[in-house]
């Protein structure tokens, strides 16, 4: 949206103003025309007219043409073909390498830290007797960790044991149907918290 160094080339190669029914053209020669004490100071390199606008159009500012072929540079595209060749070979050995690096890292473990609530049958319960079948439940993946005894009312204490599980191996309702198994001593387990680590 700044004038340039190419709007001045543009603006010298107009002999007179575009006429009023161009207005769009009026509109920035007069614009441009503004600048004309600045004109030096605008940024950009000035050109020859040829450099700007399609390629099929005559330069008859009568500025001297420049030699050198731009062509020449491919910014998009390569024309020989081995070094598209080597470039194909170089992006599937990068691949490889990116490959192979990513098959040795260990994969990533999803893991839930559990709090469950035991709840005995009565206050007669034997929670100590509760906690041993508890521990007993072994499984790959499953690990317990600390436990406490926390009351309920009328003398019934529900044990409140933590573990800590692979998302993958174990899941609340294999445990939930292992520690129900004990029918003697447990009426019903809830997970009362779970976080994933």
């Amino acid at each position: 949206y700044v004038p340039s160094q190419a709007d001045i080339a543009v603006f010298e190669a107009i002999a007179a103003p575009p006429p009023a029914d161009l207005f769009h053209a009026l509109r920035w020669y007069n614009h441009i025309k503004s600048y004309e004490k600045q004109k030096t100071s605008l940024p950009g390199v000035k050109k020859p007219l040829a450099k700007y606008g399609p390629a099929d159009v005559e330069d008859t500012t009568g500025a001297a043409t420049d030699s050198k072929d731009d062509d020449d540079i491919d910014l998009f595209g390569s024309d020989d073909e081995e070094e598209s060749e080597e470039a194909k070979k170089l992006r599937e050995e990068r691949l490889a390498q990116y490959e192979s690096k990513k098959s040795k890292k260990p994969a990533v473990v999803a893991k839930s830290s559990l709090l469950l609530d035991v709840k005995p049958w009565d206050d007669e319960t034997d929670m100590a007797k509760l906690e041993e079948c508890v521990r007993s439940i072994q499984a790959d993946g499953l690990v317990w960790g600390s436990s406490k005894l926390v009351p309920v009312g009328y003398g019934i204490k529900k044990l409140q044991i933590q573990c800590v599980v692979e998302d993958d191996k174990v899941g609340t309702d294999m445990l939930e149907e292992r520690i129900t198994a004990f029918e003697d001593y447990v009426q019903s387990m809830d997970v009362a918290a779970f976080n994933k680590i």
